[in-house]
């Protein structure tokens, strides 16, 4: 993989090292990680790297369209290597674990608004909020356990929200 990450990171005009191969790497083998799972798995790799060198390499690398960079409403952003298809996530509500999920409606953008407001729409972002199966299983029977969750906020509501089937868009480019 580390040659034709070379090749690609050279294609893009971006200098080739250790750390952008290992974070590519990183994404890859962690979809929908954390900048501090890829952090996590790059120093497994390759040793010392500091967070700062994680989150530089993520933002360039999501800056190319190398990496995609989805921050769902409440929570980090999450990185993955699956680009250039029309895709979207579930998220489980109670673990906070995500998964891809194949567009139903087609083509990208897959969705359209009820008002475009002049913009030339190119992508749809939908996020799919829930639980998992295995959340699920877990559910007590109201018998008084104490079952840990991790919470996971509902995405805040704005005035315009009124039409609960309208799904969101999310530019890709969010700046930190």
């Amino acid at each position: 993989m580390s040659e034709d990450a070379a090749d690609l990171l050279r294609r893009h005009g971006l200098q080739v090292t250790a750390q952008r191969l290992a974070v590519l790497a990183a994404v890859s083998a962690r979809p929908h990680g954390t900048a501090d799972d890829v952090a996590t798995t790059v120093r497994a790799s390759i040793g010392v790297i500091s967070r700062q060198a994680v989150y530089d390499a993520l933002a360039v690398l999501a800056a190319k369209g190398l990496v995609r960079r989805i921050q769902p409403a409440g929570s980090p952003a999450r990185y993955e290597g699956r680009l250039a298809d029309n895709h979207h996530h579930l998220i489980c509500r109670t673990c906070g674990r995500m998964v891809d999920v194949d567009c139903a409606a087609g083509a990208a953008p897959c969705l359209t608004p009820a008002d475009d407001s002049g913009y030339e729409i190119d992508e749809a972002e939908v996020i799919y909020w829930g639980r998992c199966p295995e959340c699920l299983a877990r559910i007590p029977a109201r018998s008084g356990t104490n079952e840990k969750t991790i919470p996971v906020p509902r995405a805040p509501q704005t005035s315009d929200d009124n039409d609960s089937d309208r799904a969101a868009t999310h530019d890709q480019t969010d700046q930190r």
